[in-house]
């Protein structure tokens, strides 16, 4: 279950890297060859992509555009600060680590600069584009309906992010607002390659750390001594995709949480809690004992005090180390008023 590092986002240099030549000095710019090709493929497999550029922005913005290029990037850097300073900035905005990120530019001092700054950047010289789609580190296992989706996504969590920050009132106020619907359902065949996705990419908000192949997530989806749900957001502004995975183990007595993770993007929305309270009614309503597990990672504290909130408690390790918790499930809060449910299959 070893993790594999993955390029989450590649952030990409403007002048002599994503076009030949240089946007102060001429005007007459053109693509790099294959450049587009390569960033159509990256956007198709989920990967997002952002720019670190030192130029004048309004400048660089309207070129990108003439090219048709500007939708591609997510909050794009384009000033005269460092680019070991953008590339930080864009990985805290996007709330994805900087272990997942790729660099391309053209130059050796600022390939080293981002490379000394953030040893675990992966840094690409520009005149090897061509081959950025065939690097190990750039293929997903799987390709699925939320990785072409995840760009358009990121944009509307971006307008999101804009219009709470205009918002003046209490979250739960503000929460109302985007009119959210959760999702949860067993999980089924078509959402088993999310599923391992979700596994792979998920470090901060994974409270083992575990990771699961497809082959595995299906076993488990089939076999009766164990329980599988996925689950989805989605409001006014559009949908975030499957954002949640839980894993049991059952008995007729006792259900240990082996898994509980959701995607960073909907960190400040409720969901650990939703999901928390969902799993406690069902266990409350089969007459059996809660447990979970946890194990700590460098990453995945917030899981931690999630339960903690919850009303978990610890109450040692198994044979293997692993923390175990337990809820007594006593005042079961129900769910948010701002967000309506839809469960299927919770027998």
């Amino acid at each position: 279950m070893a993790k594999e590092h993955k390029i989450k986002c590649v952030v990409w240099d403007l002048d002599n890297t994503l076009w030949e030549g240089i946007l102060s000095e001429n005007d007459q710019l053109v693509l790099r060859e294959n450049v587009v090709r390569v960033i159509r493929i990256l956007d198709e497999r989920g990967i997002l992509q952002s720019i670190a550029s030192r130029n004048d922005a309004d400048a660089a913005l309207a070129r990108l555009e003439t090219f048709g290029l500007e939708e591609f990037f997510l909050y794009p850097q384009i000033h005269w600060d460092s680019k070991a300073d953008s590339i930080e900035r864009i990985a805290k905005t996007l709330n994805i680590g900087i272990n997942t990120f790729a660099f391309v530019d053209d130059q050796p001092f600022e390939r080293d600069e981002v490379r000394f700054a953030h040893p675990e950047v992966l840094c690409i010289d520009a005149a090897d584009v061509d081959g950025i789609p065939d690097l190990p580190a750039m293929m997903p296992r799987f390709i699925t309906d939320d990785s072409r989706k995840r760009r358009a996504m990121y944009r509307s969590d971006q307008l999101r992010n804009e219009r709470e920050a205009e918002f003046s009132g209490p979250k739960e106020s503000f929460l109302a607002t985007l009119e959210m619907v959760v999702t949860i359902a067993p999980a089924v065949e078509e959402d088993l390659k999310r599923a391992e996705e979700l596994t792979v990419r998920t470090n901060q908000l994974n409270a083992t750390g575990y990771t699961y192949g497809y082959e595995e997530l299906r076993a488990f989806s089939q076999s009766p001594d164990h329980r599988l749900w996925i689950a989805g957001l989605d409001d006014k502004y559009g949908t975030y995709g499957k954002i949640g995975l839980v894993l049991m183990e059952t008995s007729a007595d006792t259900w240990v949480i082996k898994l509980l993770l959701m995607s960073c993007r909907v960190m400040a929305r409720g969901v650990g809690s939703i999901l928390i309270s969902l799993i406690r009614q069902q266990a409350s309503k089969h007459g059996v004992r809660l447990l979970a597990e946890f194990v700590p990672t460098d990453r995945n504290r917030m899981m931690y005090i999630t339960y903690k909130f919850a009303g978990f408690r610890e109450i040692g390790e198994d044979a293997r180390g692993v923390t175990l918790l337990e809820n007594d499930l006593t005042r079961i809060p129900p769910f948010p008023e701002y967000v309506r449910m839809r469960l299927t299959g919770m027998a």
